[in-house]
């Protein structure tokens, strides 16, 4: 099956490959116009010649002499009128070489602006069809499939060890842990106070917190014969 595209940029070829042919081609009828017309101007200045010498040889009373230039003027005449005919048909045939030029001149521009669009039409296509290809192939497997893959086995191996977590904080003892806990901090304690009896410093504490407990005593003593004297006004 042909391809449309070597065809278009052959037909491109072709119609540049004209253009020297047809250059050519106007050059020479342009040239049998140039000539044609030196020949026309070479009759002219003969008839001319040839006239004076018929009027020369008439004042000198040689009339054979003058029959002799009157035929010759009579050829160059119709030489000249052929000539001239020529040089219209001539003249006539390179304007129309020009017009068929201008006229070609532009039908070749448009049909190669055409085919060049075409043809990057038809870059730009077969670009399309590889990038839906690789879409396609993308989309239907491959990395998309393998990522797809991955990111559920990575999320079923969390929700794993999530579970393992779980299970592993249910199945420790916490509240013996607190136990633990607790009596280390009491036995700090002990600990620290050891030290400030050893310092000193234990019996001063000790006031500090007797003080705090008798206040609360008397307020409570206050509040209580509040309440007695209401019993007894009642």
């Amino acid at each position: 099956m042909e391809d449309p595209k070597l065809i278009l940029e052959q037909n491109i070829r072709e119609l540049n490959d004209q253009i020297p042919q047809m250059n050519e081609n106007i050059t020479t009828v342009k040239a049998n116009a140039m000539m044609l017309r030196k020949e026309v101007e070479k009759y002219e200045k003969s008839i001319s010649e040839i006239t004076s010498k018929i009027k020369s040889a008439i004042d000198a009373d040689r009339d054979d002499l003058a029959e002799g230039y009157a035929l010759q003027l009579e050829k160059a005449k119709e030489n000249l009128q052929h000539s001239k005919q020529q040089l219209k048909y001539a003249d006539q045939a390179y304007e129309k070489a020009l017009k068929v030029k201008q006229a070609f001149m532009r039908e070749k521009d448009r049909k190669i602006k055409e085919a060049r669009e075409a043809l990057r039409a038809s870059e730009r296509a077969e670009w399309q069809a590889k990038v839906a290809d690789a879409l396609e192939s993308f989309e239907m497997g491959g990395l998309d499939q393998t990522h797809t893959e991955m990111v559920n086995r990575v999320n079923e191996e969390t929700a794993r060890n999530e579970a393992r977590m779980e299970i592993a904080l249910e199945s420790v003892d916490t509240e013996t842990m607190e136990i633990e806990a607790n009596a280390e901090k009491l036995r700090a304690r002990e600990l620290v106070n050891q030290f400030k009896m050893e310092m000193g410093k234990a019996s001063k504490d000790k006031e500090d917190k007797a003080i705090d407990i008798e206040e609360p005593t008397k307020t409570e003593k206050e509040s209580q014969k509040t309440v007695g004297k209401e019993k007894t006004k009642s």
